[in-house]
């Protein structure tokens, strides 16, 4: 069901851009701009490991350096028939987790220092169960699929913006519907927004039942995530928010309304669905 809503909404998020396309009434401006967002993204889907790893100053370890964490990250990747990843180490005091790489050939699992000191092999073994099924399910790619077609929402909305603001009319085909163009600019990037956000919650959802089938007691990773989000709370972390969906839990905090834009799951709605699985 994780699978046919994110398929859902993908077509959703196409047919804003579609919609987007039209109320401006310019083929052209719609091609330029999935074009621009298409060039970002897929620079992105090649080197965003790279960026990512760079940015929260990541350090590869081998197995002499980390042989508890080395050895959950083999046995869990054979267990799932997917190539060994990279591992990963990051010096932060607050205890969380991701996964990145553009395919399960070229994978790696970053994992905090404050993570390994809190949790018992159980549970980091259930976390990471979590991040081999992110790549399993290629996640990325669907991640990087919804970025795309977000970014280019987003930069019509600005392209229409601009042509407001310098008088650009066009003749009547290319100029579309004005008021459907107003409420684009208004409604679009955040319908997007809110959309793609909903895309990266989904596949926590199947990230957690697949980690929970690939550690053997989906209570191991429930019982990570328990103490995952109450020091999430507790510790801050450095972290930028364009990174946030990438790691296990939330590593920002923020209530309200805020939690219409998060791409995490609630973490009790997570807990809740791990603990009544049954393997």
């Amino acid at each position: 069901m994780n699978n046919v809503k994110t398929l859902l909404l993908l077509v959703t998020l196409t047919l804003i851009l579609i919609w987007a396309g039209a109320s401006l009434g310019g083929k052209q401006g719609m091609t330029v701009a999935f074009i621009f967002a298409l060039g970002i993204n897929f620079f992105a889907y090649w080197f965003s490991d790279k960026i990512v790893l760079g940015m929260y100053r990541a350090r590869k370890v081998t197995e002499s350096e980390a042989p508890e964490l080395y050895g959950i990250v083999r046995r869990l990747a054979q267990k799932a028939e997917m190539p060994m990843p990279k591992v990963y180490i990051i010096e932060q005091e607050q205890p969380n987790a991701f996964a990145t790489g553009r395919n399960p050939k070229h994978a790696a699992v970053a994992v905090t220092t404050g993570m390994m000191r809190m949790l018992s092999q159980e549970e980091l073994q259930g976390v990471i169960g979590h991040e081999l099924a992110h790549i399993r399910h290629r996640d990325i790619l669907v991640s990087t699929i919804a970025a795309t077609i977000a970014g280019a929402i987003s930069f019509l909305a600005q392209m229409a913006q601009w042509a407001m603001i310098f008088g650009h009319r066009g003749d009547d085909e290319e100029r579309g519907n004005p008021l459907a163009a107003l409420v684009m600019m208004i409604v679009g990037p955040i319908a997007a927004l809110i959309i793609q956000m909903a895309i990266s919650r989904s596949r926590e959802y199947s990230a957690d039942e697949g980690g929970a089938r690939l550690a053997g007691n989906p209570r191991y990773l429930s019982g990570a995530l328990r103490k995952l989000h109450l020091a999430s709370q507790k510790i801050p972390m450095d972290a930028n928010p364009a990174t946030s969906h990438m790691f296990i839990v939330n590593p920002l905090s923020g209530g309200g309304i805020l939690k219409l834009f998060s791409t995490h799951p609630p973490i009790e709605e997570r807990i809740t669905r791990l603990d009544s699985m049954s393997l």
